[in-house]
């Protein structure tokens, strides 16, 4: 969902927002259709507990996206953010 939700501002900067939008939304609901199969499937090992300390566990993986695809520079921010958690 990083994707979706963050790379057009680097990829589709120069195109009209409906066009970024129609494409943002599409990687979505591609992806989402792939987190809502390994959500069930997932249910029935583990607990939602567990599902969603895993789910915070991959939006901590927006860092090295945000460093590696849009360039970003690393701040404190980031590290805040693990500490807070």
């Amino acid at each position: 969902m990083t994707f979706a939700w963050y790379a057009h501002l680097k990829d589709f900067s120069n195109r009209i927002w409906l066009v970024a939008a129609i494409i943002s939304w599409g990687i979505a609901l591609f992806e989402y259709m792939f987190q809502v199969a390994a959500n069930r499937i997932g249910y029935t090992v583990l607990s939602v507990g567990e599902l969603k300390i895993i789910q915070e566990v991959i939006t901590l993986s927006f860092v090295p996206f945000s460093l590696l695809y849009l360039r970003e520079a690393l701040r404190l921010d980031y590290l805040w953010l693990v500490f807070a958690w």
